[in-house]
């Protein structure tokens, strides 16, 4: 049977990252979180205080950075290495989220992990989420997502997922650390977060994961019956 590859885009803290994993588990395929990637090359200079406005400085370190995906036995996810240290804890913090997006629009940051992204994907059988998986990454993909919810449930559902997390901080700020990634995001120089007209809307604001899940595992499904017709 012929593999497809499920490009899902869409803001921050819409839900990306759980729809892709639950598709891909549903499926039998490889779940990519391209978001965590960018996430561990922040956290990266923030411990080693490279200032992410020397882009130059940026750029010479990339060769230095290892990343790679490995299953949690306890969680029965992947866990995001950076250097060979799992950093999946270190990436969720408020302080990595404060500075992600700043990091993301270097476009030497890009073209490192659209390359490293790409060659996981070759095979077919992925699921990833980002900001430009299908319109940089794979802009052949065959099911192509782009989700969005509105500006307060967004934040609502990060500033929960922060407290369960042991993370202290407020919604006020959470709120404002969104809008603010919202705006880098879609106005970036380098592949900003763009809705094409080949994308699906899943807009979650007002359903929940398991309907918005049979959405688009409804597409999915829909889109392997065509590839496998032809």
């Amino acid at each position: 049977m012929k593999r497809i590859i499920i490009a899902i885009d869409g803001h921050s803290s819409c839900g990306k990252g759980t729809l892709a994993r639950q598709l891909a588990l549903a499926l039998g395929y490889k779940f990519i979180d391209s978001g965590a990637m960018y996430r561990a090359i922040t956290l990266h200079l923030l411990n080693t205080g490279i200032n992410p406005d020397d882009e130059q400085a940026v750029a010479s370190v990339l060769p230095d950075i290892i990343i790679d995906f490995s299953a949690n036995i306890e969680t029965g996810r992947s866990d995001i290495w950076l250097n060979h240290k799992n950093v999946e804890k270190q990436i969720r913090t408020l302080k990595v989220a404060e500075s992600v997006s700043q990091v993301a629009r270097i476009s030497a940051v890009r073209r490192y992990l659209v390359a490293l992204q790409q060659k996981m994907g070759e095979e077919k059988g992925v699921v990833m989420d980002g900001r430009d998986i299908g319109t940089v990454v794979f802009p052949s993909a065959e099911l192509k997502i782009f989700m969005t919810a509105s500006p307060e449930v967004r934040a609502m559902r990060r500033f929960k997922e922060l407290s369960d997390s042991g993370l202290v901080t407020s919604y006020d700020d959470v709120f404002a650390n969104l809008k603010q990634r919202d705006l880098i995001d879609s106005n970036r120089k380098d592949s900003p977060l763009t809705m094409t007209g080949d994308y699906k809307l899943l807009d979650n604001s007002a359903i929940s994961k398991q309907e918005q899940f049979e959405i688009a595992m409804n597409w999915a499904k829909t889109v392997i019956q065509s590839a496998n017709s032809i």
